[in-house]
């Protein structure tokens, strides 16, 4: 197939997107911003996923299905999983002059575990992660994504973009007690 970019900006990078139920790897069409700046452009609330090979989460490695193009809902992606964290794009979180600090974290969805580094300018702040601004998904580095209930799927990437809606709980490992 064939697929027409609507401008001459975009480009496609392969990408793992991860919903409740499936995991589909497949291509996007990005504008210069990133895929952060397509995850929460405020004008659409899907993405348009070329060449998707589908999965379900309890067999992962069993391909499913194969499409061509295939529209996902953007609010019911738990995460984006990219092989080069250029493709990240620009984030907005805490902008400004000001160096970034690394912050490794634990994330937990009602369907996945994620863990990576955080980058923040200054001290951590969860609420500003969690509920400042507009962006739905933030960007995480360093990553490992794995489904609770199914531990063999198990995803290390070098950049995930996490949908903040779905999270659960959020904790620093800095702050991790060695009695359980």
């Amino acid at each position: 197939m064939k697929a027409d970019l609507p401008s001459g900006t975009n480009r496609f990078i392969s990408a793992d997107f991860f919903t409740p139920s499936y995991r589909i790897v497949g291509k996007i069409a990005i504008p210069s911003t990133g895929l952060i700046g397509l995850t929460n452009d405020p004008m659409t609330s899907f993405m348009e996923i070329h060449d998707a090979r589908l999965a379900r989460l309890h067999m992962p490695t069993k391909l499913v299905d194969h499409y061509e193009s295939l529209r996902l809902v953007r609010s019911q992606v738990f995460a984006v999983c990219l092989a080069r964290r250029e493709d990240v794009g620009h984030s907005a979180t805490r902008s400004g002059y000001g160096r970034n600090y690394e912050y490794p974290v634990l994330m937990t969805t009602s369907v996945y575990e994620l863990g990576g580094t955080v980058e923040f300018s200054g001290r951590f702040d969860f609420s500003v992660i969690m509920v400042d601004g507009k962006s739905d998904f933030i960007p995480l580095y360093n990553t490992t994504l794995t489904a609770i209930l199914i531990p063999a799927l198990k995803v290390e990437s070098p950049a995930m973009l996490f949908n903040r809606k779905h999270v659960d709980m959020l904790a620093l490992k800095s702050q991790r007690s060695e009695a359980p």
